[in-house]
C-alpha cells in the first residue's frame, strides 16, 4: 500500500513536471508579463473550468467570476498548516493590493474532504480568512475526482488513530485565472504574500 501510494505521487510528480517544462516554453515565446510565479499561459494540460457548487449550493463556473482574476485553491479544513497559511497570505496580499484591486480578485477555496467539510463547516471556515473567499465542495467523490483531474491535482486520505482523526494529502499550489477566464499561473503555497501581490496587480491593472 506505501509503495503505491509513493509510485501514483511519483506519477503525478512527473506528469506536473512535464506540464510545467512546457510552460516554461511556452512562456518564453511570447511578450508576456514578468510574473514572479510560474506562467502556464496557454497550457492545455490543464483544466479550463469547472463546475462546483458553493456553500449554499449554487453550482459556480469560471464564468460567474468574468471580470476578476481568479485564484483556485485546493484544500480543507482540518489542515494544520499548508492551507490556513496560504488563505492568510491571500488575505494579507489583497490588504496590500488596496481595496479597488481586490474588488478584482475572486479567491476560490476548494475541498478535497468533502466527507467532513460540511457547507456548514466551510461557510465558517473559509469567509473567515476573508468575507470575499468562496468555499467549493464537490457534491460527490466523482465530481472530486474530475475537478482534481482537471486541474493535476493530487489528494490521499492519510489514516489517523480514530476513523475521523485522519489528515490529507493534497498538492500544495493554486492556479490562477485572468479577468477574460484563461488559466495563467500556477503559484506554489508558503511564498508569502509578495508575489500575490505582483503577480495579481498584473493580472487586475
Amino acid at each position: 500500500m506505501l509503495q503505491s501510494r509513493f509510485g501514483r505521487r511519483a506519477r503525478q510528480g512527473w506528469m506536473l513536471a512535464c506540464a510545467f517544462t512546457a510552460a516554461l516554453l511556452l512562456a518564453g515565446c511570447d511578450n508576456a508579463p514578468k510574473f514572479q510565479n510560474l506562467d502556464i499561459t496557454g497550457n492545455t494540460q490543464f483544466g479550463s473550468d469547472f463546475s462546483l457548487p458553493d456553500t449554499a449550493g449554487k453550482v459556480r463556473t469560471l464564468g460567474d467570476f468574468k471580470g476578476k482574476a481568479v485564484v483556485m485553491f485546493f484544500g480543507y479544513t482540518h489542515c494544520p498548516d499548508v492551507c490556513p497559511t496560504t488563505m492568510a497570505e491571500l488575505s494579507e496580499a489583497l490588504k496590500q493590493l488596496g481595496p479597488d484591486a481586490a474588488k478584482r480578485v475572486q479567491v476560490l477555496f476548494v475541498t478535497v474532504d468533502p466527507e467532513r467539510d460540511t457547507p456548514a463547516l466551510l461557510g465558517q471556515y473559509v469567509p473567515a480568512f476573508d468575507p470575499s473567499f468562496i468555499g467549493l465542495r464537490p457534491a460527490d467523490e466523482a465530481a472530486l475526482k474530475k475537478v482534481t483531474k482537471d486541474f493535476r491535482v493530487y489528494y490521499a486520505k492519510v489514516p489517523g488513530k480514530t476513523p475521523g482523526s485522519y489528515t490529507m494529502d493534497h498538492t500544495a499550489a493554486s492556479y490562477v485565472f485572468d479577468r477574460d477566464g484563461k488559466l495563467r499561473l500556477f503559484v506554489r503555497d508558503g511564498q508569502g504574500p509578495g508575489p500575490w501581490v505582483h503577480d495579481l496587480k498584473l493580472l487586475v491593472d
